[in-house]
Formats: structure tokens, sequence, C-alpha cells
């Protein structure tokens, strides 16, 4: 007669794990006011997301560190070539834009607009917006003074960076931090999480990164 090997209740079973892995956001801060609600928003995005954050030198007089949560790695200028010593070693920049599936800039400061807009990195912040795959999305949330806003330099900066592929989050007309009532303030950063998330949602509920071209937010009644 045949044997039969007896069941083992107790024979560990091995699951694999075929959840999606979390996205990979990389949050930004440049040098404005605004930089103090980077700690929420790195609360808000990692509850469903891996998030790094990156801040310039002038955003840290806004930044509370102990705020940010205890996972998300803060870099700043001075990591810049921390991980470069010789030929062959890791450059930062490129591994943070290689890192991230997308890369939101809140706040964006009318400085950080300007060397976007020409090309220039010559900070943390900038390397990795020069050394950004733009087949990628890449999300901007300006924060300014309304004089700044309205100034004719905005609009020539807001074109380029939409020619690049960059999606504005545009900002909202309230009480600025300097105390005068206009717009230019970075939306709220509830706004900022529902649209980068509504963004990957939608695009992953397509199948396809085509959905990037039909989510993309171009330029248009900016002082509205």
């Amino acid at each position: 007669m045949e044997y039969s090997e007896p069941v083992n209740a107790d024979r560990e079973v091995v699951q694999v794990n075929t959840a999606p892995r979390k996205p990979h956001i990389l949050l930004a801060a440049s040098g404005s006011v605004a930089a103090i609600k980077l700690g929420n928003l790195c609360h808000c995005f990692s509850e469903w997301a891996e998030v790094r954050a990156v801040a310039t030198k002038d955003s840290l007089h806004f930044i509370d560190r102990a705020v940010l949560p205890k996972d998300v790695i803060l870099y700043t200028d001075v990591d810049k070539w921390s991980t470069w010593t010789k030929i062959g070693d890791s450059v930062l920049h490129t591994e943070l834009s290689r890192w991230a599936d997308i890369m939101v800039i809140p706040p964006l400061s009318a400085n950080t607009l300007g060397k976007i807009a020409g090309g220039l990195c010559d900070n943390l912040l900038t390397c990795i917006v020069r050394a950004w795959d733009y087949n990628k999305p890449l999300f901007v949330a300006p924060a300014m003074n309304t004089f700044m806003w309205n100034n004719p330099f905005t609009e020539r900066h807001l074109m380029l960076i939409d020619e690049l592929g960059i999606s504005l989050i545009p900002p909202a007309t309230k009480r600025l931090a300097c105390g005068d009532y206009g717009n230019g303030a970075m939306a709220e950063p509830s706004l900022v999480f529902s649209t980068v998330r509504l963004f990957l949602e939608s695009r992953s509920q397509s199948g396809s990164n085509n959905i990037y071209n039909n989510c993309h937010k171009h330029f248009t009644n900016r002082k509205s």
C-alpha cells in the first residue's frame, strides 16, 4: 500500500510578499517661511509612502527637525558630497534623483524658481532637479510675497519650468507671513498631499505612465 506522509499542521508556511512597494517621495524645501510646514508634509506622505527630505540652507531657518518623522532622513547642503571620496563612489544628488518616483518642492521660493528656470545647480536641491529624469513627475508649490509672485520674471520662469513638464500647485490668496494680504501663499499641505496622491493613484489605476500627460497642470490663470 502506498504510504502518504501525514500533513504536519505545525509545518512552517512560507508566504511570498506580493504587495507592491510603497512609492518613493522626495520632498524638498527651499528658503521660504512656508518651509515651516515641511514636518506636516513629511508626516502626511509617510503614512503611505517612503519619504526622504531635502532642505536648502535658508529653509533650515524655518524647519524644526524635532517634528520630522524619525524614519525620514533630512539631507542638507552639507551632505552634498558626503557619499563621494573617490572615483566610482555614489553622488548624493544623482542617487536621490534615481531613488525618487516623484519629487515635490513645497515651498518653491522665487529664488529657487529662478535657478531651476535658468538651469542653475548651486545646492543639493537644484542639483537634484538638474539631474532629474523628466519622464518622472515633479511638482512645485510656490510661496512668495504677492509683489514677487506678480513680477514679470515669475511668469517667465513658470513658463520655462512648464515646458520641462514640471507641474504647478498654485499658491493661495491669504494673509502672508510679512503681513500683506494677497496671492503667493503656499497651497495648504493637505492640498499638496492630495494632489500628489491622486496623481499616483490615477496612474496606478490606468496602468500607464501616459496618465502623466493627462494630469499635468499647465500654467493657466496664474493671477486669479
